[in-house]
């Protein structure tokens, strides 16, 4: 068997962009994956099918409430559970299916199987040993708990099992007020699930801007979301199936119980290390877990180089696929690069919050003397049109120079509109940039522009 220029293992954003890029880069290259099918977490059993339910869910919830004001009178829509867990199964196939597709167009050897690190320069995959001058460690992550919390994925379920429930629950409780807690509860809540979220902060969406946190409770309470704040989640049990979880209030240290048929658990995830041999290697981890790299990625093991979720950094699937790029230019002698400094994060509810760069707080304690543009959605008139008015834009700018150093959307569209801020941002531009540059009409963008506006003499709409 030939010697490999580059082993990567895991199949995931990271790890098949990784791939990819070697492969582009003229470096013979394998990939490993334990899995059946390529993609990893993110197309398997995360942002893909979650995404599907999501969208899904949104349409019901547009018949039920929005379809009769445009004159559409039909029949209330029932939900055939089966028909939508074969329509989510039916979008990660074809996902998979594309990735595969590209290996086999950049000549990737795909090696299935879980693999182990024996020594540098060697991957093992069950008794065979492949040789490699690099390898990539993309494993991801994998969900985490809390202690007497135990998850069975049938009551007490993770963000996987939470995909692929055999029925839809009568009531939900979630432990975590997070991204995967909040979107997968407005899910259930959109499908006539009573939705109780706890957490343990008594802000949900911890690291938000403060004004989004608070905007954003307001909606999903309106939604019919319950939320149960500032509370330390003791244990979860099952009897049958009900499941129970014991929570202590912060403020007054009262005990008290909260019933759901199905509990999700949604307090992080952490890196997916084990099997790896990391130890026989000696190689240096952090006090959580990661994997130590140096600014090219690479580990205390020169030959060795970590991406994504194990190391450092936000757990997101762009920002994995921006260091496989990167990872892939380093071991090829150019320059990869990632700028941390502008990687959006999108929360796929409805509406949709996303957000880039600082926050207020964050530039208050930094001493940075900014000015803040913002701009409600209820003056766009393609949102009051589709029903989609709630939220705003909100743009920070350098008191002096006018430079872009933040922006955070709450309402329609958020996660494709925040990525002509971080173009902005990654390019030096100013608010006045973005204000003097003409947007189409009627569009969502235009929210955009008007923040931009409220930077200078004032947005127009407003």
């Amino acid at each position: 068997m030939s010697k490999y220029d580059v082993i990567v293992i895991g199949g995931g954003p990271g790890g098949y962009v990784a791939s990819i890029r070697c492969a582009q880069l003229g470096l013979h290259t394998a990939c490993v994956e334990g899995r059946e099918t390529l993609g990893g977490t993110c197309l398997n059993v995360g942002c893909i099918p979650s995404k599907a339910l999501l969208h899904a869910s949104h349409q019901l919830h547009e018949a039920q409430h929005n379809f009769e004001k445009m004159g559409l009178i039909a029949k209330p829509p029932s939900i055939d559970w089966a028909k939508m867990q074969n329509y989510k199964n039916e979008t990660i196939d074809a996902n998979t299916k594309g990735i595969e597709f590209l290996f086999k167009k950049n000549k990737i050897d795909h090696l299935k199987g879980w693999a182990s690190i024996p020594a540098p320069g060697k991957v093992q995959i069950d008794d065979k040993i492949f040789e490699t001058e690099n390898i990539i460690i993309a494993s991801g992550s994998e969900p985490s708990t809390i202690p007497n919390v135990e998850i069975d994925e049938k009551v007490i379920v993770s963000s996987t099992g939470a995909l692929s429930l055999s029925k839809i629950p009568k009531t939900m409780t979630v432990i975590g007020a997070g991204v995967i807690g909040l979107e997968l509860g407005s899910v259930y809540a959109r499908l006539g699930t009573k939705v109780t979220i706890i957490e343990y902060l008594d802000y949900i969406t911890p690291g938000m801007d403060k004004e989004v946190q608070k905007t954003f409770l307001r909606i999903l309470k309106k939604q019919g979301i319950s939320f149960v704040m500032g509370a330390a989640v003791q244990s979860a049990s099952k009897s049958k199936s009900v499941g129970t979880v014991k929570y202590k209030l912060n403020k007054d240290d009262s005990l008290h119980e909260l019933e759901g048929d199905t509990i999700l658990v949604a307090t992080g995830r952490k890196p997916n290390t084990n099997g790896l041999g990391l130890g026989k290697l000696n190689m240096e981890l952090t006090e959580r877990g990661q994997i130590k790299t140096d600014s090219g990625w690479q580990t205390n093991i020169p030959s060795i180089y970590a991406i994504g979720d194990v190391v450092e950094g936000p757990m997101l699937a762009h920002k994995a696929e921006d260091e496989g790029m990167a990872v892939a230019e380093q071991i090829a002698g150019k320059n990869g690069h990632v700028n941390y400094q502008v990687i959006p994060s999108v929360i796929y509810t409805a509406p949709e919050v996303a957000s880039v760069g600082l926050t207020e707080q964050q530039a208050k304690d930094s001493d940075r003397s900014i000015k803040i543009g913002k701009f409600m959605f209820m003056g766009n008139g393609r949102a009051k049109a589709n029903f989609a008015a709630d939220g705003f834009v909100k743009i920070l700018a350098d008191k002096d120079s006018d430079r872009i150093l933040g922006a955070h959307i709450i309402g329609p569209a958020a996660g494709d509109l925040i990525h002509e801020l971080c173009i902005a941002m990654e390019f030096g531009a100013s608010a006045q940039d973005v204000a003097l540059t003409c947007h189409a009409h009627p569009t969502y963008s235009e929210a955009v522009r008007e923040a931009a506006l409220a930077c200078g003499s004032g947005a127009i709409h407003a």
